[in-house]
């Protein structure tokens, strides 16, 4: 079993995740967020909005449901598409960039005669019976749902339009200035042709999408810092690591923008605890970019010896808004003259990776062969577990009044009793608890707890009960300080 198998057999069984509607069967490419994994998606969404706010972001909120006319502007109804291939012997479908890669010929076919050459030129076989596949065709990426009246309505593979339509009420809001950086998170829906891996390619997913808006007659306002190293990996194949700010002065990053944001999307990396040595920043091909982008950088996280995306970071450029007032007629352009269309950079997040490139980040085995999730505390569902050492002789009654009195303090605490105090400890590591407090003999006498850390699995005895009811700060670790 890989690693990435045994994590989401832990986040199946310990209540991260689970398939949706599996009393129905299941339905391939849906996953509910179970207790722990919403917690877990909740501090990954709180952390992201933080460092968002710090630079001046304005959040938004616009609806799943979009009218046609606006992904016929925006060019979705054209050209958000995949090549598929479905087998004639058991007919599965399939990417057909996927399989070609899988081969190791990394080619965007560009229509549906040069798919087929290369499937049958190649002699790719279907995954899952053997047989040679032959033909391709395009499949559309966007759900379609019932239409109202004549006007066909979309569930959106991407949340950015909503931001794109109201740019001008959201530039009003601003005070009329640029830059502009608004935030918006929430769901996006595509039809996946072959939906896998658990939560890393669904067809309901959640995204955190930032869109900034800049006015391309003035200077960029936004550059990075020196010294922050990254690994990157450009169009022409070439993999180096390199200062942030060098690889823009060198031409490597094509603009400021794109350099400054690249560090603010691997600063939030960094916070909610992915592995910077599994990390890397990757141009995309001129044939693999998306019909609106010039320019794009993913940053990708090493799972499982496949490099996945977790974050793109794309140049849109004009394209946006200024198919929006085309298209809709309306003035969306700013300017004393009123003729400056405002260029945008959109660093879209996506969630559900990030989580399993944390999940991943943090996993790991003992010698004992018991497994851990070493999850940071500020992201970790939960930072505290209160465990009666025993269900007797009123320790499971302290226990609860305890855990009653320190829930007021931190709400993110759980209490355990069920099985051995070795089972609890194992089951509290398992889901990345990074504290347990025991109830012993000794709280009934003097009033005093064993605090053990879930990392190192020290225990620190003969911590009193009061300290921690001043107003323990778990994320600063005093009370290990004091009392180791």
């Amino acid at each position: 079993m890989s690693n990435f198998d045994e994590i989401v057999e832990i986040c199946k069984r310990r209540g991260f995740f689970w398939p949706s509607f599996q009393i129905y069967g299941g339905s391939a490419g849906l996953y509910d967020y179970a207790p722990l994994g919403t917690i877990l998606k909740e501090n990954v969404y709180k952390i992201w909005m933080e460092e968002y706010l710090k630079i001046g972001a304005i959040p938004y909120d616009s609806p799943s449901i979009t009218p046609e006319a606006v992904f016929r502007a925006s060019g979705h109804l054209q050209r958000f598409a995949d090549l598929a291939t479905t087998c004639e012997q058991c007919k599965s479908s399939f990417k057909v960039e996927s399989l070609l890669s899988n081969q190791g010929i990394n080619l965007v076919p560009l229509n549906e005669d040069q798919a087929a050459s290369l499937l049958l030129d190649n002699k790719i076989r279907c995954p899952k019976c053997g047989s040679f596949l032959k033909n391709a065709y395009n499949f559309n990426l966007m759900f379609q749902i019932s239409s109202n009246g004549n006007e066909k309505l979309y569930l959106r593979p991407e949340t950015a339009q909503g931001i794109f339509v109201n740019f001008k009420l959201l530039l009003t809001y601003n005070r009329g200035k640029l830059p502009m950086i608004v935030i918006q998170r929430g769901k996006g829906f595509r039809n996946e042709i072959s939906p896998r891996q658990a939560i890393i390619r669904q067809r309901e997913f959640n995204m955190a999408e930032v869109e900034v808006f800049i006015d391309p007659s003035n200077k960029s306002p936004f550059y990075p810092d020196k010294g922050e190293v990254i690994t990157l990996l450009s169009n022409n194949g070439r993999e180096q690591k390199k200062d942030i700010e060098k690889a823009f002065e060198e031409g490597i990053i094509g603009t400021p923008e794109h350099a400054y944001f690249m560090e603010v999307t691997l600063r939030i990396a960094l916070r909610i605890g992915i592995d910077r040595n599994r990390l890397r920043f990757r141009q995309h091909r001129k044939d693999e970019l998306a019909h609106y982008s010039s320019d794009c950088w993913d940053l990708e996280f090493l799972l499982d010896e496949d490099w996945v995306e977790i974050v793109g970071i794309s140049d849109r450029g004009q394209f946006d808004v200024k198919n929006h007032q085309n298209s809709s007629g309306q003035n969306m352009s700013l300017g004393e003259n009123g003729d400056i269309i405002p260029k945008v950079l959109e660093p879209a997040y996506g969630i559900d990776r990030m989580i399993m490139a944390i999940l991943s980040s943090s996993y790991n085995k003992r010698e004992s062969g018991y497994k851990v999730l070493s999850l940071k505390e500020e992201i970790s569902p939960y930072v505290l577990a209160i465990l009666p050492l025993q269900k007797k002789d009123g320790l499971t009654e302290r226990a609860q009044e305890l855990f009653n009195a320190l829930r007021q303090i931190e709400s993110r605490i759980l209490f355990d009793d069920s099985g051995s105090i070795g089972r609890r400890y194992s089951r509290q590591d398992e889901i990345g608890t990074p504290y347990c407090i025991t109830v012993d003999y000794d709280t009934l006498s003097r009033n005093v707890v064993t605090i053990r850390e879930r990392d190192s699995q020290r225990q620190i005895k003969e911590v009193p009960i009061e300290s921690l009811m001043e107003g323990f700060d778990f994320l600063n670790n005093p009370i290990l300080q004091k009392f180791e």
